[in-house]
């Protein structure tokens, strides 16, 4: 009986650890969740008309995008995870100023980028600036 007893408060010592360290997880989701939608704010910027405007542009002919029409191609990076990725193009600190920049004149942000300049203009680079940092 003293041996099914100690079992009994092993387990229980054992489902208060898993239950103390799935609160913390929770916790820790919920403050990524906040840092993630402040991160993903770009001033005047509309998610959904950028993603609108990634298929215009043909974005996924060269990129993986999701929720975009189009090839899905590989000449480019994926761009699935882009909201939360630390650079741009490998070395531009991800910023929501330098992703409106490079989507406006990838060559002129960095020379021998194999991106094209599209003719995006200022707002239009906003607004996919602001789905990409949706993709996370």
């Amino acid at each position: 009986m003293r041996n099914l007893y100690c079992h009994y408060e092993r387990f229980r010592r054992v489902l208060r650890t898993v239950a103390a360290l799935s609160c913390v997880a929770l916790v820790s989701a919920c403050h990524q969740n906040d840092a993630s939608t402040e991160t993903s704010r770009v001033a005047g910027g509309d998610p959904e008309r950028g993603r609108l405007l990634a298929q215009q542009y043909q974005c996924a002919a060269c990129h993986f995008i999701p929720n975009v029409q189009g090839s899905n191609g590989d000449a480019g990076p994926s761009l699935e995870y882009m909201g939360r990725l630390s650079y741009i193009a490998g070395g531009i600190p991800n910023q929501p100023d330098n992703m409106i920049r490079f989507l406006q004149n990838p060559p002129a942000v960095k020379p021998g980028t194999l991106m094209p300049s599209l003719g995006i203009s200022e707002e239009e680079a906003r607004h996919m600036a602001a789905y990409m940092y949706t993709l996370r």
